[in-house]
């Protein structure tokens, strides 16, 4: 084998993604929240970017302002406030050295001017009450199932070594509050006998404890601390439980009741009863708190009929260039690296103003133009969503695919039908009847629901039965499509769904 070197041209054409380019498109995929911590951040690290105090509008008012000012073309966006404040003069003598010395000041040390408007009592009053509010409507933290364990230990008369013993096999349980370990494991491989007995003891305690079932080594075991002695159907659960938890299941009760050779309305009453036995108690103290969703855009109807988006930027920081890091550029008694790396963050602030607003512009096209296809789901509700694709907005606003994906990935929308991902309103179609036109897969799904919904219960449809119910509606979907839809619903086959009477 021979290695050489060798020279040779060759043409291609590659697409390089620039460091700022994969920048700005991680500013267009934040959410609202994701960006403000952003903004934050720069505004910390970034010395030369500063907030300025120009007064944004709420969404509300800038769309009833969009509603009545149709034909206004000026761009105020367009204008800085500062070059078009009136210049105030004042001609005393004694005031205009006084106002000079101030305005030199202002000019030479502008980072260390605080800008904010001054605020009356009566508004810091009202954020004082703002802040208590939000702080009286904070979650407490929720009570862990140890601790729920351990305050009715207190309830008990006895031993201190038993109270420890009980202590410490609460402490480890599980988080679905088994207690799956053997002895040799839990005590160590040189326990002792009086140890062991402790430990039993104090096992079969917890096991009384409140939730009931806390303490089992298995699902069976939990289930089996539920039954109530006196129920009429106690001896029954435990046969289910022992023998037929998988024919319960899968509702082949028939099954079970030839197993366990009862009655098959018996076999009914005592799942019923057995269907209110939680399997896994110690998950009644998870602690699972539901995202804050914030809309990032908001869709209200113009008096046209028509709707209109815009963004919510209330929250939003005014960014702006400090003044005094533009003038050192220009100032002759500062030193080149000091100016290098003031041009470099100047840079670095602008691009970020220049982000912002390039999301802003991009979100407002997509979303504007999503909207505009989805009018009837506006007007009317879910039924009437229509088939939409992420290439078909694309096309629309001369964007690449991706970029519609990420203005719209984590994005939340406040409208007439209520809160919800923009993501929903993209959706596949299912051919109609004939194939002469399509219908969004949610609505597939919601005509399922319902179908299922209104069905008799002692007789389920089956999926070749809805098939044909759907077509009679001029919706033409294969049988594996059912399937499918069925399982995205949660909702389990004719057999699963039956009920077993007598």
């Amino acid at each position: 084998m021979r290695l050489s070197l060798s020279q040779e041209q060759r043409q291609e054409q590659r697409q390089i993604m620039t460091q700022r380019l994969i920048q700005s498109m991680e500013i267009l995929q934040l959410t609202l929240q994701q960006l403000e911590q952003r903004i934050d951040r720069e505004l910390e690290q970034n010395p030369v970017l500063e907030l300025s105090s120009e007064p944004t509008t709420e969404p509300s008012e800038r769309i009833s302002q969009r509603d009545s000012e149709v034909d206004k073309n000026t761009d105020d966006d367009s204008f800085s406030s500062d070059e078009h404040e009136p210049e105030i003069r004042f001609e005393h003598a004694g005031e205009t050295e006084e106002f000079s010395i101030a305005d030199e000041f202002a000019q030479n040390y502008a980072d260390t001017i605080d800008e904010t408007p001054a605020r009356s009592q009566s508004w810091l009053e009202s954020q004082d009450v703002i802040r208590a509010d939000i702080f009286s409507n904070v979650e407490c933290p929720s009570e862990t199932l140890q601790e729920h364990l351990e305050q009715q230990l207190d309830w008990f008369e006895i031993s201190e070594p038993l109270r420890n013993m009980a202590r410490r096999i609460i402490n480890n349980l599980d988080p679905y509050g088994f207690f799956p370990y053997l002895w040799e494991d839990f005590l160590g491989a040189n326990h002792t006998y009086d140890e062991l007995e402790m430990a039993r003891e104090a096992l079969a305690l917890v096991k009384r404890l409140d939730p009931a079932g806390v303490g089992g080594k298995d699902v069976r075991e939990c289930l089996m601390l539920q039954i109530d002695p006196n129920s009429e159907y106690a001896e029954v659960i435990r046969v289910l439980i022992l023998f037929c938890l998988e024919d319960i299941a899968t509702n082949r009760l028939p099954i079970a009741a030839k197993k366990i050779d009862f009655p098959l309305e018996v076999v009914h009453g005592a799942v019923a009863e057995l269907r209110h036995f939680h399997p896994l108690p110690g998950t009644k103290f998870r602690r699972n708190i539901a995202p804050v969703i914030e809309p990032d855009l908001f869709v209200e109807r113009l008096a046209s009929g028509k709707y209109a988006v815009q963004l919510e930027e209330g929250r939003l920081p005014q960014l702006r260039v400090s003044r005094f890091y533009r003038d050192q550029i220009s100032n002759q008694e500062v030193d080149k690296e000091t100016k290098s790396y003031i041009r470099k963050r100047i840079g670095s602030a602008q691009w970020l103003i220049s982000a912002v607003a390039q999301r802003r512009e991009t979100l407002l096209k997509v979303s504007q133009a999503i909207v505009d296809h989805q009018t009837d789901f506006f007007d009317k509700g879910p039924q009437a969503l229509k088939p939409l694709k992420m290439q078909q907005i694309a096309d629309v606003v001369g964007l690449h695919v991706t970029t519609v994906s990420r203005a719209c990935d984590g994005k939340w929308m406040s409208s007439p039908q209520g809160i919800f991902p923009i993501r929903r309103l993209f959706s596949g179609k299912v051919a109609t009847a004939g194939g002469e036109g399509t219908i969004a897969n949610d609505v597939v799904r919601s005509k399922i629901q319902e179908i299922i919904d209104q069905e008799n219960k002692k007789e389920p449809l089956s999926d070749d039965a809805i098939v044909k119910i759907l077509e009679t509606e001029g919706i033409q979907v294969a049988r594996r499509t059912i399937v499918k839809y069925r399982k995205r619903l949660g909702i389990s086959n004719s057999h699963g769904r039956r009920r077993w009477d007598s």
